[in-house]
Formats: C-alpha cells, sequence, structure tokens
C-alpha cells in the first residue's frame, strides 16, 4: 500500500509540474482555419476481420513507435526534437517549449509495453510513465499515429495526459 500511494504521488507531482506550463500558454487559434484531427481512443477503435489493421511491416513500425516515444518522453529529448515527434507538432510547440525548463518534467520519462495496431496508420500504446525512473503511472494509454511517414505520439495521448492535472488547453 505504501508503494501505491508514493506511486500516485509521484504520478500527480509528474502531472502537476506540467499545469503551470500549460496554463501559461495562449490560444492563437489556428491561423489556417484545418481542424486538428487525432485517433479514436483505444476503448472506440476496432480491428477488423483479417488482420489488415496492421501497416505494412508491423515489426518495424513497433521499433519505431517504440523509439518515438521513448524519445519524446525523455527529458535529455531537444523541444525541437519532441515537436517533430508529436502529431500536429507545430501547433503544440508553445507547450512543448514550456515544459522544456521544468524540473519534474525533467525527471519524466515513459517506457512502452506494449502496441496493438488498429490500423495501417495508427496504434493504441500501453505505456508506464515514469518519474525519477519509478513507475508513476503503470499501464497508461495513449495512441500513436502516422503522420508524414513517422509514427508520432498523438495530440490526444499529450491532452490526456494534460486532463489529468484538471487544466483546460487550447488545442485539447
Amino acid at each position: 500500500m505504501v508503494l501505491s500511494r508514493r506511486a500516485a504521488a509521484l504520478a500527480a507531482a509528474a502531472v502537476l509540474a506540467l499545469t503551470p506550463a500549460l496554463a501559461s500558454c495562449s490560444d492563437d487559434g489556428n491561423a489556417s482555419g484545418e481542424q486538428t484531427t487525432t485517433t479514436a481512443p483505444p476503448e472506440q477503435t476496432a480491428e477488423p476481420p483479417g488482420g489488415a489493421a496492421q501497416p505494412e511491416d508491423p515489426a518495424a513500425a513497433r521499433t519505431e513507435i517504440t523509439d518515438n516515444w521513448t524519445a519524446f518522453f525523455d527529458p535529455d529529448t531537444p523541444t525541437a526534437e519532441k515537436t517533430a515527434l508529436l502529431e500536429n507538432g507545430e501547433q503544440m510547440a508553445p507547450v512543448l517549449a514550456a515544459f522544456a525548463g521544468d524540473k519534474n518534467a525533467a525527471a519524466t520519462s515513459a517506457k512502452v509495453d506494449n502496441i496493438d495496431f488498429t490500423s495501417p496508420s495508427g496504434a493504441n500504446v500501453t505505456y508506464d510513465l515514469l518519474v525519477n525512473g519509478d513507475v508513476a503511472l503503470p499501464d497508461s494509454r495513449g495512441t500513436s499515429v502516422l503522420q508524414d511517414g513517422t509514427w508520432k505520439v498523438s495530440v490526444k495521448t499529450l491532452c490526456g495526459l494534460v486532463e489529468l492535472s484538471g487544466v483546460t488547453v487550447p488545442g485539447c
């Protein structure tokens, strides 16, 4: 019980650490008027019969998703690289830049545990969110999308983590 309380406290610290950075972001709107698209949450996806829900090379896609998620959540990854690893990253760049200087966010990382493809360009990702190397949010669920030839962390995943903090952020 002590361990689960510690994990919950670490998770809360990680999520709450993001709150000031997210709250400080302004909504400059989408100048082009385009809508941001994200994948459906895991509970709303279903694999079509016959296994057509996989990319052409599932092993390579799994490797890329794992590598990209690890890099995205790695505190040592430069913000510009994180922007390239996030769906619609340019639109979310101000949020990512705000995270860059946060000491608590710098202690947060992720370990991908499982990947289930929902389509040739979408996947459900099960991962552990770590704080200082300790599992803070085990068996977390997110999504990855293939965008511009790269498997990226979905905006839906980032927004899901933001929602845990209770903050409303434009674009989420």
